[in-house]
C-alpha cells in the first residue's frame, strides 16, 4: 500500500500546495491513503478535489486579508487568525470539488488533535463534514481563541499530536510513503522558548500543553522514522531548499509565490522520475 503524507506549517504550505498542483495536472493519483495535517489537509482536500490553483490563492489572497491574520487584533485579546471568517468565506468563495473528493472519501484522513486529552486522531470525514474537519485539523492553540467541535469533541491542531503521521501510515499498512514537507530537510525541531509557560496558556487544556512540551521530541521521532524506517518500508520526502525563505506568518507576495513556484519545481522532479504506467 501506499500513502502520502503533507505537513502543515501554516503559510509554509504553499509549498506543497505547488507540488500537488503538478500532480492534479498529471492526473496523479496512485496512494491507497491520503493523509494531511493542518495546512496540509487543506492542500490534500483540495488536491482530491482537483482543484488547482485554489490554495494558492487562499495563501496568496484570503491569508492575506486583514480580517484573517492580525497582530493587533491578537494583542488585543483577539485571534490572531481568525478561522471561522478564512474557512467561511473560502466555503462559500471557492469551489472545493466534492464529488472527486467522494470517490476517495473512505483514503482520506484528517489529522487532528484531541483538546482533552492531546492525542492524535485520523478522522475519516463524512461528504458534510469536511470543512469542519479542516478546521479542526487547522485551529491553532493560543493563535485561535475559539473552539472547534466535531463528533461531540473539541479539537486543535493535528500538528500537536502528530506533525508527520508515517507511523500511523505504516501502522495502516503502508509500505511505500510519500511525505511532503513544509521544512528543509535539514531541520530539526527545538523545544519552544515558552515551553514552561504552555500550562498556564493553556490551563484549561492541560493535555494539549503536555503535547506541545513535547512536541519537539514527537517530531524528530517521526523524522528519524522518516530516515531510518522499518526493513519492509520506504519512505521518500519532497522538502523544500535549505534556503527556503517562506515562514509561517509570511505575508510578502513574492515570497509565497516563489515558495509555490519551487513547489511547483518540486513537484514536476519527483513526476519525472516516476515510471510511465504511474503517471
Amino acid at each position: 500500500m501506499k500513502a502520502l503524507i503533507v505537513e502543515g506549517g501554516a503559510m509554509r504550505g504553499i509549498f506543497s500546495a505547488g507540488i500537488l498542483d503538478t500532480f492534479i495536472e498529471a492526473d496523479y493519483f496512485p496512494f491507497d491513503w491520503y493523509i494531511g495535517v493542518s495546512a496540509g489537509a487543506s492542500n490534500v482536500v483540495a488536491y482530491l478535489g482537483r482543484q488547482q490553483g485554489r490554495n494558492y490563492r487562499v495563501y496568496t489572497d484570503y491569508c492575506q486579508r486583514p480580517q484573517c491574520i492580525s497582530w493587533g487584533r491578537f494583542l488585543r485579546g483577539g485571534h490572531l487568525i481568525d478561522i471561522d471568517w478564512l474557512w467561511d468565506i473560502t466555503e462559500r468563495e471557492l469551489p472545493i470539488g466534492e464529488e472527486h473528493i467522494a470517490r476517495h472519501r473512505e483514503q482520506l484522513l484528517v489529522t487532528a488533535t484531541c483538546a482533552q486529552s492531546g492525542e492524535a486522531h485520523y478522522l475519516s470525514p463524512a461528504d458534510d463534514e469536511i470543512f469542519q474537519a479542516l478546521k479542526a485539523s487547522g485551529t491553532m492553540p493560543i493563535a485561535y481563541k475559539g473552539e472547534v467541535w466535531l463528533r461531540d469533541r473539541q479539537w486543535v491542531d493535528g500538528g500537536v499530536a502528530d506533525s508527520l503521521p508515517v507511523e500511523e501510515a505504516y501502522r495502516r499498512g503502508a509500505r511505500e510513503i510519500l511525505v511532503l514537507r513544509s521544512n528543509p530537510s535539514s531541520y530539526r525541531k527545538k523545544a519552544y522558548r515558552l515551553n514552561k509557560l504552555f500550562p498556564l496558556l493553556l490551563r484549561s487544556y492541560p493535555g494539549v500543553a503536555k503535547r506541545l512540551q513535547q512536541r519537539h521530541a514527537d517530531y524528530n521521532r517521526a523524522l528519524d522514522f522518516i530516515r531510518n524506517p522499518p526493513a519492509d518500508c520506504v519512505v521518500h520526502e519532497i522538502c523544500p531548499p535549505d534556503s527556503f525563505a517562506a515562514s509561517q506568518f509570511s505575508r510578502d507576495p513574492q515570497v509565497l509565490h516563489q515558495a509555490y513556484e519551487l513547489g511547483l519545481e518540486a513537484g514536476r522532479d519527483w513526476l519525472a522520475r516516476q515510471p510511465a504506467d504511474t503517471v
